[in-house]
């Protein structure tokens, strides 16, 4: 995640925070940022011009540290890749505010638990994602270490994942037969 640059990533199905967890660690993955608690807004268009054409803007708020991102059109192949540009600000709740006065609302909020990973201090950065609707890796990093290390994880190209949380959790709602509405943590 930088100022501006392109994010190219993949998500992991995995059954447990545990055995992900083991995975990383015996493939020498160690933790590079503590488990922290995420609560991410979504903003768009009343007529959803931000998500109809593939883009995404975003407050996500992480223990004490807030961002507010962009995220472009997603280039088609086996690893999702955009556009990202991404800064740190003083205050969602004043962000949420200037975003409304120019008429964006917020339609999505999404939480999750996460934990990053790194082996060595080149590469990319593995993602241990603990969301409402399941445990995930994200692989973050040029594509050859995307593909290396999901194969050193034991996962294959026909696991790769490359659609957002919100696309997930849609998914999710409609294979249970449930209305969607935000993918947070009950009782939160």
């Amino acid at each position: 995640m930088s100022s501006g640059s392109r994010e190219t990533e993949i998500k992991l199905a995995v059954g447990s925070a545990k055995s992900a967890r083991d995975l990383l660690c015996a493939v020498g993955f160690r933790i590079s940022r503590k488990r922290v608690f995420e609560s991410n807004v979504v903003f768009d268009t009343a007529d959803l011009l931000l998500r109809n054409s593939g883009r995404l803007l975003r407050v996500r708020e992480a223990g004490r540290r807030s961002t507010v991102t962009y995220k472009g059109v997603a280039r088609p192949g086996r690893h999702k890749s955009r556009e990202e540009i991404e800064t740190e600000i003083a205050g969602a709740l004043e962000l949420t505010s200037i975003f409304g006065n120019l008429g964006f609302v917020p339609i999505f909020r999404y939480e999750k638990y996460r934990t990053e990973y790194r082996k060595g201090h080149r590469g990319g950065v593995a993602m241990l994602d603990e969301t409402p609707i399941g445990v995930y890796l994200e692989l973050e990093g040029a594509p050859p270490w995307i593909d290396s290390t999901a194969r050193r994880l034991g996962f294959g190209r026909k696991d790769y994942i490359t659609v957002s949380y919100g696309s997930l959790y849609f998914q999710w709602c409609e294979g249970r037969g449930e209305h969607p509405t935000h993918m947070v943590f009950r009782g939160r």
